[in-house]
Order: structure tokens, then C-alpha cells, then sequence
């Protein structure tokens, strides 16, 4: 398997697990992730992101940015099967019994600072 086809599965697959965790729409993990890590343009990574939620959320949005040459399919795809697998685990580890509210807060509040900080320090 290459390299790129690790890191996106890999992004798909934190983001399902966070996703299923707390909530939170997986772009919000995904575009980061493909723009830090990969090194994608923002517009590629958002349009990227949008096309691997395409169901049903994003398929005008995703239209406007494959109009616009800012979508990559083939990465779409790969990522949408890990947040079908990682929203899963991730709402399996959530719902466990020694996972409090606080905990939750506590490990979402440190995830987002974490992407915050690795913004604000990247070029």
C-alpha cells in the first residue's frame, strides 16, 4: 500500500472515531489533517473533505468545488471508508462505562488545541 493511501485512510479513520466520539463534523478533523499532513491546498482539502461526507450532506458543495478543480475523488473515497469504521469505534469507546462527560470534555477540549496550536506553528 503507498504511503498517501496510509495517511488517508488513516485521517478518514481518526476523524470516524472522533466524529462517533463527540460529535463533531469530521471536517473539522479531516481538512486540518489533509493540509498539515499531506500537505493539500485548503481549498482541495475542504472540497476533499465535503465529497467524503457526500452522503447526503455535501453533494451540491461538492459539485461546486469539482466544478472549480478543487476536489480529489479518489482521496474522498479512501477517507469515507475509515469514518465508516472509525465513527464506529469511536461511538463503541465513547459508550463505555469508565468514559465520563468530563472526559470527554476534557480529551475533545485537548484535541482541539492541539489542531489550534499545529495551525497557528505551521507555514
Amino acid at each position: 500500500m503507498s504511503n498517501i493511501f496510509i495517511q488517508l485512510l488513516l485521517i478518514g479513520l481518526v476523524s470516524g472515531i472522533a466524529g462517533g466520539m463527540f460529535g463533531i463534523g469530521c471536517g473539522a478533523i479531516m481538512i486540518p489533517a489533509m493540509v498539515l499532513i499531506i500537505g493539500l491546498d485548503q481549498k482541495l482539502a475542504t472540497g476533499t473533505s465535503v465529497a467524503a461526507q457526500i452522503l447526503p450532506i455535501g453533494i451540491l458543495a461538492a459539485l461546486v468545488y469539482q466544478r472549480n478543480g478543487n476536489l480529489n475523488i479518489k482521496y474522498a473515497l479512501i477517507i469515507a471508508v475509515g469514518l465508516i469504521v472509525g465513527n464506529f469505534f469511536g461511538a463503541l469507546f465513547a459508550n463505555q462505562p469508565f468514559i465520563s462527560s468530563e472526559l470527554m470534555k476534557k480529551l475533545y477540549g485537548i484535541f482541539v488545541l492541539m489542531i489550534g496550536i499545529r495551525y497557528l506553528l505551521s507555514n
